[in-house]
């Protein structure tokens, strides 16, 4: 099963030749990277749900804290892991 894990935008940056914005996402201390190209109203301190590197909605604070304290209860934090294997891969 595939889900939306929550998390706060920490920074947002161009890159892919400045065609992609991609932030820098803490899902509870583990900062991984996601596109917001579905989210152009996105912005730093904002939460997400973001799906295979993906953030597909806002969702505010409350409600991403709650879920990713649910999330963590029920020892699904172990799949943030392969978020990486999702996104394209930086060109040096």
């Amino acid at each position: 099963m595939c889900l939306a894990i929550p998390g706060k935008i920490e920074s947002i940056e161009l890159q892919y030749n400045d065609t992609v914005r991609m932030a820098k996402v803490s899902f509870g201390g583990i900062i991984k990277e996601a596109s917001l190209e579905m989210l152009s109203e996105a912005a730093i301190g904002d939460y997400v749900l973001v799906h295979v590197g993906v953030a597909i909605s806002k969702v505010d604070e409350q409600e991403a804290l709650k879920t990713f304290k649910y999330l963590e209860e029920i020892g699904e934090l172990g799949e943030l892991e392969d978020v990486d294997d999702y996104l394209p891969k930086k060109k040096e």
